[in-house]
């Protein structure tokens, strides 16, 4: 029997459309999208029948109606960039908790970092791994492999293997190719498979003299008994704090000033490589104003280069020869070089200045309010493709000790619609742009779009309802959020995934 899911009385949202209507899925796909408010069961069934009917399947077809209650009906989220800490690290993270956490947060792909124990250096690896994901049921998982085997940092041999539908993202993400050679050679690897390169820009030698401020400024703050994720303590409101607090802050900022010229300078690099090679190469985790600007500058150089060469698409081959305006004459050729970006929830929405949030430690650290909206304004003129989490799970004592980052998937969308999109800096749509159809796009995924033929994940979510954060609620194993504690807008109801309903909340 056929299985076929008429979702109706909804908001329907995508990159291109916000409108009330119904999604109709047969088979784990998007057949027909309905514009128009539909409150009557009846009236919906009978036009999701007559689909059925014009497709010679109404009889071997079961009809289930999902009524969306006028919440917000929009594809799964997509996440280029979460650590789940599989293998070898299940004390933080394992997959079924990181995929429970995922779904929650209305993700029904994300793509997972190598920086495991041991590495992920081998597609056999990478594939078992996603074969265990893949039979938990949930969101779907993609496991990048590592650019250098084992992290060394000299070794590419791995990459002549991938296969980009299985792994369609290579990355070293924890830490940056040190060697530029080494570099050049996985790039030129990862442009023949047509693989996408996710580069953690962060130069190591620049990040060696930031851990040593680091570290007294977390001494200072384990003295005081603060803690390093940005929530709030009763030292926070205390009027006579101690001189270690002034020698914390003044830690921080050098520690902070050496890791964004780290962003700067490999941003530079790898995007100038990456030209070399003719590769696609995806910047993780955009902090910095130098980054944002190396960039922008390097996709006006893509798109003027195209104009020139008359490519409608970096990915048409040309091999005719054809005259351009002038009347000269030029062969026109593939070309693979591109470039798309990521920026994360909690460099949009928090002020790494101000206490609690500039001890809230992260790779890299959050910026101040000026960096922060020109983060935003990226994000508006189409300089930043997705929004991904850099989803990174801790224990509360490997984080009291200075590991950095914070649990991300289950607190992105809500932090999303509450900083972008009730603060009216972007539409709906832009976002679903950002979360679901450019990830889509850059990953080579039939998702992210609510349009016929496109794979029917589709997420559920009240686009006004207000919440607390409270971490002691999570899937994930990581409790570690600055969000603690806050009021949010935004909340993940149901995930549905080839068709299939995992999350009803």
């Amino acid at each position: 029997m056929i299985k076929s899911i008429l979702i109706y009385n909804a908001r329907l949202v995508d990159e291109s459309m916000d409108t009330a209507g119904a999604v109709l899925i047969v088979d784990g796909k998007i057949r027909f999208v309905f514009q128009g408010y539909f409150t009557s069961v009846k009236t919906a069934e009978e036009m999701a029948k007559t689909i059925l009917k014009e497709d010679g399947i109404e009889e071997s077809c079961s009809l289930e109606l999902f009524n969306a209650n006028n919440l917000t009906v929009t594809p799964a989220f997509i996440d280029m960039h979460v650590h789940l800490r599989y293998p070898g690290q299940i004390q933080k993270e394992d997959l079924s908790s990181g995929l429970k956490a995922a779904a929650a947060g209305g993700f029904g792909t994300v793509v997972a970092m190598p920086n495991t124990n041991p590495v992920v250096s081998s597609v056999e690896m990478a594939m078992q791994i996603e074969k265990e994901a893949a039979a938990l049921g949930l969101t779907q998982l993609f496991q990048t492999v590592s650019l250098t085997k084992d992290f060394a940092g000299s070794d590419t041999s791995h990459l002549d293997f991938l296969d980009k539908k299985y792994i369609p993202v290579i990355s070293e993400d924890g830490r940056d190719v040190a060697s530029s050679s080494v570099m050049l050679e996985a790039m030129k690897k990862a442009s023949e498979k047509g693989v996408v390169v996710s580069c953690h820009c962060e130069d190591p030698f620049l990040t060696v003299d930031a851990k040593s401020y680091r570290q007294v400024a977390l001494n200072s703050i384990q003295k005081v008994g603060l803690n390093t994720w940005g929530t709030l303590s009763e030292f926070d409101f205390a009027d006579d704090r101690p001189e270690d607090y002034d020698i914390n802050d003044e830690a921080l900022c050098q520690a902070e000033l050496l890791l964004e010229k780290a962003e700067d300078l490999m941003t530079i690099r790898n995007l100038e490589l990456a030209k070399m090679a003719d590769c696609k190469v995806h910047i993780a985790h955009v902090s910095s104003k130098g980054a944002i600007e190396a960039i922008r500058k390097a996709k006006s150089d893509i798109n003027k280069f195209n104009e020139a060469h008359d490519l409608v698409s970096s990915k048409t081959t040309y091999m005719d020869f054809v005259e351009n305006k002038e009347g000269e004459s030029f062969e026109r050729f593939e070309r693979n070089y591109d470039v798309t970006c990521e920026v994360t929830p909690h460099h949009i929405a928090l002020n790494g200045m101000e206490p609690p949030f500039n001890r809230a430690l992260v790779n890299p650290p959050l910026k101040d309010s000026d960096t922060r909206f020109e983060l935003i304004k990226a994000i508006q003129d189409g300089t930043v493709d997705v929004i991904s989490t850099d989803h990174a799970p801790h224990t509360l004592e490997d984080k009291k000790n200075g590991a950095p980052g914070f649990p991300g998937v289950e607190t992105a969308y809500a932090v999303c619609n509450s900083f972008l999109v009730k603060s009216k800096h972007i539409s709906s749509s832009k976002l679903s742009q950002l979360m679901s159809a450019n990830p889509a796009k850059i990953l080579g995924l039939n998702k992210g779009l609510l349009k016929n033929g496109y794979d029917a994940d589709i997420v559920i979510v009240d686009s006004d309802e207000q919440w607390t954060v409270d971490a002691q609620n999570f899937y994930s194993k990581g409790r570690a959020t600055p969000f603690q504690g806050k009021t949010l807008t935004g909340a993940v109801k149901s995930l549905i995934i080839n068709g299939k309903v995992v999350l009803e909340k």
